[in-house]
């Protein structure tokens, strides 16, 4: 949370973070900033002090809303540094930036970059400053030990959001789920009321429709693939095929709020009106695998424990897991879950190896998600919920939804 930035920066043996660029779609300036509308903005969090957000003077009262320390832009004209410089754009930049961050007493000791600009202009930004600032080292967070610890616990604000994103995504989900179920369908295949097949391009199309009229945004696209390309996990699906009784469908869902907020993650696999005794087969093992996982949670267990229990689960199924072999495309293969915030895949990371600081924790948000993949077999499942811990230590789901594998058709 942010109340742990400060201890973090201090133990990290760093004087400040430097978070650069838009205030949209950049999840370390979102997370200071609150998603807004600001373009292009330099914010620098030095312990003991109010944080310092640089901005352009035509964005200085959606700058205001932040509350932090403000200085235009406009104070550091770029023209007179080109002066300085022959008018080369690189040198007037950095010139100005060394001002800048002389003005605010920052120049020496470690700065840790964060944020999202082109990288080519500002790695030569960031060069150029190291000559001009000898006493400053400029380094990126590797093993995100700041801001993505931080963000790793959430706050009951935080908390909330996302809560109105899983509500948001999952009246999303029972639109697609009604609108299917009340398709004709014409020789195992829906139709639309001109005789032709629905297609998944259909299906997306209608999804981002209604997301967008929730207020909500899908810059990851979403994940909608029937039959064979179901068995591959993130096979985002293939516009054309047809939408067909009887075969799997995964429909992974991930949204953000506008601006690029916080996330929801969501997945369930459905077949149209039956499903062939192979098939469900495999959706009862994914289940019961989710349910035990979901049920072995434990406050501050590290959250790798719970990839081994997917993997020991399904291997006593008969699956071939990700754990007996890194390579294989069928059986097991990916990770039981993953955090998610401001980023779709954040901390804690399930599928990580132990690590002392990778634990659940009152306020860690994550996903729980086994699944099975055999597209030799032309099908896939997964399941997928996204929990957190609340204060108290328990563990619960943001918005619970059904989870049967059959969608029964009405449509005739």
């Amino acid at each position: 949370m942010k109340k742990d930035l400060e201890r973090l920066i201090k133990e990290n043996n760093s004087e400040a973070l430097w978070i650069s660029g838009a205030a949209q779609h950049n999840p370390s300036m979102t997370y200071f900033t609150g998603g807004i509308h600001v373009t292009t903005a330099d914010l620098f969090i030095i312990p003991g002090k109010q944080p310092i957000l640089f901005h352009g003077m035509m964005e200085r009262e959606e700058a205001a809303k932040t509350g932090y320390e403000l200085i235009s832009y406009s104070s550091y004209p770029l023209s007179e540094f080109l002066k300085d410089t022959d008018g080369n754009q690189l040198a007037a930049n950095a010139l100005r930036y060394k001002k800048m961050l002389e003005d605010i007493g920052l120049t020496k000791g470690n700065v840790l970059l964060y944020g999202s600009r082109e990288i080519g202009p500002f790695y030569s930004l960031i060069r150029e400053l190291e000559d001009l600032l000898p006493g400053i080292h400029f380094k990126g967070d590797y093993d995100d030990a700041i801001i993505l610890e931080a963000r790793a616990t959430k706050d009951k604000a935080e908390l909330a959001e996302i809560r109105k994103m899983g509500q948001i995504t999952t009246s999303v989900v029972k639109r697609v789920e009604d609108f299917l179920s009340n398709h004709k369908v014409v020789d195992d295949t829906l139709v639309k009321a001109d005789g032709s097949p629905l297609t998944i391009a259909d299906v997306k199309s209608l999804i981002n429709l209604w997301l967008a009229e929730a207020g909500a945004e899908n810059p990851e696209a979403t994940i909608f693939a029937i039959g064979r390309d179901g068995g591959i996990p993130h096979s985002s699906g293939t516009p054309s095929d047809t939408l067909r009784l009887g075969k799997s469908i995964v429909f992974d869902i991930f949204p953000c709020q506008g601006g690029g907020g916080y996330f929801y993650d969501f997945t369930r696999t459905w077949c149209l009106g039956y499903a062939p005794d192979e098939v469900q087969k495999a959706y009862d093992q994914v289940k019961q695998v989710y349910e035990q996982v979901a049920s072995a949670l434990e406050l501050g267990a590290p959250a790798s424990k719970y990839q081994d229990l997917t993997c020991e689960l399904f291997e006593a199924m008969d699956h071939e897991t990700i754990r007996q072999n890194a390579a294989i495309e069928e059986g097991y293969i990916h990770s039981v879950g993953h955090g998610l915030g401001l980023n779709v895949h954040e901390k804690p990371w399930l599928g990580r190896q132990p690590d002392p600081n990778n634990i659940l924790r009152v306020g860690s948000v994550f996903t729980i998600e086994p699944g099975l993949y055999y597209p030799s077999k032309g099908y896939g499942i997964r399941i997928e919920d996204t929990w957190y811990v609340t204060e108290d230590g328990r563990f619960e789901k943001f918005v619970d939804y059904p989870m049967q594998l059959v969608v029964p058709m009405k449509g005739g």
